[in-house]
């Protein structure tokens, strides 16, 4: 038995099939954890989507920016942007058991001695505070009036945490947090705007992962979500998001051993440039 964590799929279909075969995946023996982002911008998201369901207990995905979106337009709190690929999966038969699936996945997960998330930990969050404010949100997206976060989800605001947040403001976040950040303030001031790589940072910020100090740092977390930043492998932080869509690579970690296996991905390279 081997458990593997994927980088971002974002509807790459046949480049995550090329990777699981080259790890030789068994269905019966091994498990995938995805860092979330299955869906959008990549030229099929309708069968990642059916297909990373279908794998049922053998599969762990975490809920990204991306797959957030897809369920916001879906329930009408949200509208296609000129560079969504997801108009096949909003008309697919099976829209409503896609998206009601997607919804239902956890904001993070931890196990075996590791914790993964989208996009990152808040530098003031542990692991153990963070799986319990992760709960409230996928609490939020299970309730029968769920659409009420979807509809107050968006917005930059507020930028850091505080234990006095109250209702959606705190939600947000959280979801913020856990799917769109990757750089913050020492303090933990989120600056959401920032997608570049890690060498020219905006002043006053730094990686989320390299603040000083942070709380989670005990425990080696594997995130997604910065493609620009590409592949992260040390000891206490694993960065998966190797660029699939943009041509790239999509990137498998064997959490036994961490070894690594790639998929070149040029069959992406034609989808949409624009993240």
């Amino acid at each position: 038995m081997a458990t593997y964590a994927i980088g971002d799929v974002q509807g790459c279909f046949q480049a995550l099939l090329g990777l699981l075969e080259r790890i030789a995946f068994d269905l019966k023996r091994d498990r995938l954890w995805f860092v979330g982002d299955l869906v959008n911008r990549g030229p099929d998201s309708l069968a990642t989507l059916r297909f990373v369901k279908g794998l049922g207990e053998s599969a762990v995905c975490v809920l990204g920016n991306h797959d957030l979106h897809l369920v916001a337009v879906a329930e009408g709190h949200a509208v296609l942007r000129k560079d969504d690929t997801l108009e096949e999966t909003l008309s697919a038969p099976d829209r409503a058991e896609l998206i009601g699936w997607l919804r239902q996945r956890p904001l993070m997960h931890t196990e075996g001695g590791y914790a993964m998330v989208h996009a990152g930990l808040l530098p003031s969050w542990t692991v153990a505070r963070a799986l319990e404010l992760a709960r409230e949100v996928e609490h939020a997206l299970r309730a029968p009036n769920y659409a009420s976060l979807l509809a107050r989800m968006y917005g930059n605001g507020p930028d850091r945490w505080s234990d006095q947040l109250t209702g959606y403001a705190r939600l947000r976040v959280i979801v913020n947090a856990m799917t769109r950040m990757r750089v913050c303030t020492r303090d933990g001031a989120m600056q959401l705007r920032y997608k570049g790589d890690s060498t020219v940072l905006p002043a006053g910020v730094l990686p989320w992962f390299a603040v000083p100090g942070r709380a989670s740092s005990a425990t080696p977390i594997i995130f997604g979500h910065w493609s620009a930043l590409g592949l992260v492998l040390e000891p206490n932080v694993v960065g998966l998001d190797t660029g699939c869509l943009w041509g790239r690579k999509l990137t498998a970690l064997r959490l036994e051993g961490r070894r690594l296996f790639q998929f070149s991905c040029q069959d992406a390279a034609t989808a949409k440039r624009r993240r």
